[in-house]
């Protein structure tokens, strides 16, 4: 069973490599994985994978949610598997010969996760984007729908919201993986917009949570290492029996 900092993913959204360098120096190996996503791997590529490698022990989760046909994804996802990463995603809304296509160019060398549905939507957006009704309606049936799909096509695991997670677990079984974003801590002031269907670590860790994706509650708090010593003992209140 990982230990509760391993549970934990730390976003480095910043737009150049410098601020990535600084966080993760500071972190270390205090998180179990670092997110590298579009904006920094865009800027700077390998650079931010090598220093990752160099300077922590933690795994690195690379989220460019992937999502075009399925040979160009392939292609892409056999260049991804030669960089030494855990994690990869694609986005599940490209359907199921994509899915199989990114784990064929994984070549067992890279998990690759499916992105079910962004935590930034609600049901006023699945509808803005044209989805039936039945999953306006309820989007855990299209999380589930697409969870199903990722499975089938080898994925390791799937990125969903804490509300989805229990019934994910459930459906899929413990070994396939969960990646929880939009994570927000009790006593974070959770003032911000952009992402809608969020859940505490507590929640989302009771439900099944494999991994926690937490960002600014570690960003904004002040002390970052005091933020994450009550993020860990968040965890480990959900799971004593596994301390």
């Amino acid at each position: 069973m990982l230990a509760a900092k391993n549970k934990i993913i730390f976003p480095l959204d910043f737009p150049d490599l410098g601020a990535a360098k600084y966080w993760i120096d500071l972190l270390g190996d205090k998180v179990g994985l670092y997110k590298v996503g579009l904006e920094l791997f865009i800027g700077c590529g390998r650079q931010v994978i090598e220093h990752i490698q160099e300077q922590s022990r933690a795994e690195i989760f690379l989220d460019l949610k992937l999502h075009d046909i399925p040979n160009t994804v392939e292609r892409a996802m056999r260049a991804i598997a030669a960089l030494n990463i855990r994690f990869a995603t694609v986005h599940c809304a490209g359907g199921a010969a994509m899915l199989e296509a990114a784990v064929t160019g994984a070549q067992g060398q890279v998990d690759v996760l499916g992105v079910t549905v962004l935590t930034s939507l609600d049901a006023t957006d699945l509808a803005a984007t044209g989805h039936a009704r039945r999953y306006v309606a309820d989007v855990s049936a299209l999380v589930a729908q697409r969870a199903d799909m990722a499975q089938s096509a080898g994925c390791a695991g799937i990125v969903c919201s804490g509300r989805e997670v229990g019934e994910v677990k459930q459906r899929m079984g413990s070994h396939f993986l969960a990646v929880v974003p939009g994570i927000r801590p009790q006593w974070e002031n959770q003032t911000h917009a952009d992402q809608k269907r969020v859940a505490t670590p507590t929640q989302a860790i009771a439900a099944g949570a494999d991994y926690l994706v937490i960002g600014r509650p570690i960003l904004e708090y002040g002390n970052a290492l005091e933020a994450i010593c009550r993020i860990v003992a968040e965890i480990e209140s959900a799971c004593p029996a596994h301390q």
